[in-house]
């Protein structure tokens, strides 16, 4: 039982494990099937079992984790959850067709080359048209993504738990945010765009009728952009889904980001344009998180982007103001 579980630094240093996948194999979550407990994972019984409140009216102190040496070693974990909600709160999420795991800083992945001859009727006895899958020439080279956060003990032992996750959490969206402009630099490379005078709703319909097999399914644009589109005539009318994006009259969901251009929009099939590649989860230091060394935190994750499908992206440039 969760109870009787030995906290210590090992748990963080387990290979190809996280501290909370390491915790559900001495824990499993399955075991608790039926009963109060079976909505929490291994680390939230862990902050139960401490009585560790991390939100509500009555917040525990980040001094809190250091009240025992046990109770120290779950700290980095909830630092590492804080910043990793931040990074999954932006559009990464919302732009990529796949997620590739990779344990080496290089990947190369395979490519399908389907355009050679067109899907057509085949007479019968004739052969097929063939499409080949092939190993990729060019190699994505992952890149790494982090941040130094000082702040000592002292200045934030008396700090409420839910906001000094709120800081947290504000830097893993700064660190998506920078994420997302390599993915949105690979999404445009060496896609003919077409182009426009100015932004007008005729402009976006031509991006749109572009797509042939594959549909725009999400538009990303700067925010700037994005507040004109959103304020154009013919959306006066459209509403916003259950994650409050816009979505346009031709079915597509509005992504602003900071990432892209402002005389840039892209069209995507996010079920098919973009591969996010990843050699490591978000990765925290934790001993000296766990020892009250707190001058300087350090959070990385060490990933790259590869299009799969060319034809499921289209660029529209504004090539005089909007």
């Amino acid at each position: 039982m969760y109870n009787d579980i030995k906290l210590e630094k090992g748990l963080y240093n387990l290979s190809g494990k996280s501290f909370t996948a390491a915790l559900e194999e001495l824990d499993p979550t399955s075991a608790y099937t039926g009963t109060p407990l079976e909505k929490l994972d291994a680390f939230e019984r862990q902050l139960k079992r401490f009585n560790i409140r991390i939100n509500g009216q009555d917040c525990d102190c980040v001094e809190k984790f250091f009240s025992t040496t046990e109770t120290a070693v779950l700290f980095p974990e909830f630092v590492t959850r804080c910043i990793r909600n931040g990074f999954d709160e932006t559009v990464l999420n919302s732009i990529c067709a796949a997620k590739t795991v990779c344990s080496s800083s290089q990947y190369l992945g395979c490519v399908l080359d389907d355009t050679t001859v067109a899907y057509a009727p085949t007479e019968e006895a004739a052969k097929l048209p063939e499409a080949t899958v092939r190993e990729g020439s060019t190699a994505t080279v992952l890149s790494k993504f982090g941040r130094l956060i000082s702040a000592s003990y002292e200045a934030v032992r008396k700090q409420r738990l839910d906001v000094f996750g709120v800081m947290l959490r504000s830097v893993g969206v700064r660190l998506a945010v920078t994420v997302v402009k390599e993915a949105v630099d690979v999404l445009a490379d060496s896609i003919t765009p077409i182009t426009a005078a100015s932004l007008t709703y005729d402009a976006l319909a031509a991006l749109y009728g572009e797509f042939d097999c594959f549909d725009m399914t999400t538009v990303i644009t700067s925010p700037e952009l994005a507040s004109k589109i959103a304020a154009m005539e013919q959306l006066k009318d459209c509403s916003a889904n259950s994650d409050g994006k816009l979505i346009l009259p031709f079915g597509s969901e509005l992504i602003k980001t900071s990432a892209a251009d402002d005389d840039t929009i892209i069209g995507i099939d996010r079920n098919f344009a973009l591969e996010f590649i990843t050699s490591t989860d978000l990765v925290m230091e934790t001993d000296k998180l766990i020892d009250r060394q707190l001058d300087q935190m350090t959070v990385s994750i060490t990933c790259g982007f590869r299009r799969i499908t060319s034809d499921a992206v289209k660029v529209l440039t504004i090539t005089s103001g909007t």
